[in-house]
């Protein structure tokens, strides 16, 4: 018998059994107040992840939340034993202390291969330390941070506000989740390879290197969330249904990037130095000529300046529609900044600063990040890791800890970002942003990993919220009570989309 007929017959004895399992136990299962972890023999605790598929971010919060160390220990099929944590020293022993030891893995490597390749998101070791030096010094560039300064200002002014400034005046509802899709698309394709993709128009219609790029990124999401991968592998090898879409998309985005390469590079060719300042020019122009090279590390910028921003801008207006005394707030600070604020200006958004943080504290862009131990290792509090076994931290089940943000933690409140005059800490009245260690708040990653984009994506952001807010309230267009419900591909999103209505500001 071939390896793959012995996969489907286990497959095939394997299903019954969970549905079975699954009828008898999905309420319990998916119950917040009742979160004990059933595990099977041969199975583990397979059927309790298939029960909470739907949800699996959630399931795990709250299983965290009802740990006493705030770690779990997930048994899937066949004893492949994974770690959930939300413990801080857990998360700082992983990301800082013992680097070396927790890496991507090459698992997931090969699991993200097709759309990312070698890119920096998705490799390990020298190859990623190198992808980082030179990265981190294109980063740290006053050059880059003006040139994105330019591009986030043209896409607000001259698309996004006018789009809904139409919408306010003839009463359409948007829905908000794709219009910032489309507006942090925009401006990632512009700051990494210099190409306009014109997604956020009018018209809004389908750009066909978005909905590519869309395409490869749900379809890797989707190998992570499946419970048996070796469906997606015969999938592969056999080249047919998303499989065969996902070589198709990845083919395509890297033979479009490619073609942006080259003519860049004819323009190199025939001057000193390029004019624009986008990343890959950037690359070009310091010798990193590798097509390969600069094609991978470009896409998983693209990955990580689009759906990022994008998320976590689409819930924190959804909190602000549900938390009119902050809006009110942040309105105060926006009105005392000029127009098109500075970089400066900009900076000194306090309020509207702590406001991201504490909607990203809730709802943050990335819920789940893995890595998978090198070595046998025990974390510091008492979990026991074995050599190749998945560990993961968990932002979105932090972010709801009692033991790092209080019994309110689930009221969105800014102020605890934050210190004022009243604490003496200064004596001009204003407020005075208090982050969090980001192995507490560890959104952005920490460590040596730590996202270079961070500045990148709190001016953005800010810009966005400063010339949205001056203008227009935002007012969700669902029926009274709806709750939104939080997923995540390989970045959280809100299902169904954000339907809103924009009612112009009186000046």
């Amino acid at each position: 018998m071939s390896i793959i007929e012995l996969l489907a017959s286990l497959a095939l004895l394997l299903v019954p059994l969970f549905f079975y399992l699954t009828k008898n136990s999905k309420s319990k299962a998916s119950s917040k107040s009742n979160p004990k972890l059933k595990s099977y023999p041969l199975i583990g605790s397979s059927v309790a992840i298939f029960a909470n598929r739907n949800r699996f971010i959630q399931w795990t919060s709250d299983l965290i939340q009802n740990s006493p160390t705030a770690t779990v220990v997930i048994r899937r099929l066949l004893d492949d034993s994974r770690v959930l944590t939300g413990n801080p020293a857990n998360v700082q022993h992983m990301l800082k202390t013992q680097f070396y030891n927790y890496e991507k893995g090459s698992k997931a490597r090969r699991t993200l291969f097709d759309f990312l390749g070698n890119g920096i998101f998705n490799i390990d070791g020298d190859s990623w330390k190198f992808q980082r030096q030179v990265s981190s010094h294109e980063f740290n560039t006053k050059s880059l941070r003006k040139f994105v300064e330019t591009v986030v200002d043209t896409e607000v002014s001259q698309r996004l506000i006018p789009i809904l400034s139409t919408a306010a005046a003839n009463n359409t509802v948007l829905d908000l989740q794709d219009i910032l899709q489309r507006f942090a698309f925009d401006n990632i394709c512009k700051i990494a390879f210099g190409y306009d993709p014109a997604y956020l128009l009018p018209d809004l219609a389908e750009a066909e290197f978005a909905k590519t790029f869309d395409e490869a990124a749900k379809i890797s999401s989707d190998r992570f969330a499946t419970l048996f991968p070796f469906l997606w592998k015969i999938k592969r090898v056999f080249n047919i249904g998303s499989e065969k879409r996902l070589k198709e998309a990845s083919s395509e985005l890297r033979e479009f990037a490619r073609n942006i390469i080259k003519e860049k590079k004819q323009e190199l060719s025939n001057k000193s130095s390029l004019e624009t300042v986008d990343l890959l020019s950037r690359f070009l122009s310091s010798g990193h000529s590798d097509e390969d090279f600069v094609t991978d590390i470009v896409i998983s910028f693209i990955l990580a300046g689009r759906d990022t921003t994008s998320a976590a801008l689409t819930w924190y207006f959804w909190l602000l529609s549900q938390n009119p005394e902050v809006e009110k707030e942040i309105l105060r600070e926006i009105k005392d900044k000029s127009e098109s604020p500075v970089y400066e200006e900009v900076k000194d958004m306090v309020y509207t600063h702590a406001s991201l943080c504490e909607s990203m504290r809730l709802y943050p862009p990335v819920p789940v990040d893995g890595k998978v131990a090198m070595q046998d290792d025990v974390l510091p509090d008492g979990t026991v890791v074995k050599k190749g076994m998945r560990v993961s931290y968990h932002p979105y089940a932090m972010g709801r800890l009692e033991m790092l943000w209080g019994p309110d933690w689930e009221k969105f409140k800014p102020e605890r970002w934050l210190q004022g005059a009243g604490d003496g800490v200064n004596t001009n009245g204003k407020w005075s942003f208090v982050g969090r260690d980001p192995y507490s708040y560890p959104v952005f990653q920490a460590g040596p990993r730590i996202c270079l984009g961070k500045d990148m994506a709190f001016l953005q952001m800010k810009r966005v919220v400063a010339g949205i807010l001056r203008r227009f309230k935002v007012v969700p267009a669902a029926e009274e009570g709806f709750e939104p419900v939080f997923i995540s591909y390989l970045t959280s999103k809100m299902q169904g989309g954000f339907p809103v209505r924009f009612e112009e500001r009186a000046n």
